[in-house]
């Protein structure tokens, strides 16, 4: 059964880009922009809405993240992501929630 998406925000976890890295090889590191709610979209890809999801990439707010960016990360050490698994993905932002 599919978790709620209250129930999926409280899986968000924080991750380093090192951490991160490892989906990125096997191609499973989606990068989620920061307008969005990332237990909201995960939501959406677990559900496996692909009208919703297709429109999320043409429109460039999910995908693959840039080369740009990931040199910019290989250089921040220090960075935190926010981050959500849905197997196989594992989908992140740049944004941290925040917190009640």
């Amino acid at each position: 059964m599919l978790p709620s998406k209250e129930e999926m925000a409280l899986t968000i976890d924080e991750a380093d880009w090192s951490s991160l890295r490892a989906h990125l090889n096997r191609g499973g590191l989606i990068l989620v922009d920061d307008s969005l709610d990332l237990a909201d979209t995960a939501h959406k890809v677990a559900g496996d809405d692909i009208a919703i999801i297709q429109r999320l990439v043409e429109y460039g707010m999910i995908g693959k993240p840039s080369d740009a960016k990931i040199r910019a990360w290989e250089e921040d050490k220090q960075k935190k992501f926010a981050m959500l698994i849905v197997r196989p993905y594992v989908l992140f932002q740049e944004k941290m929630p925040t917190f009640h």
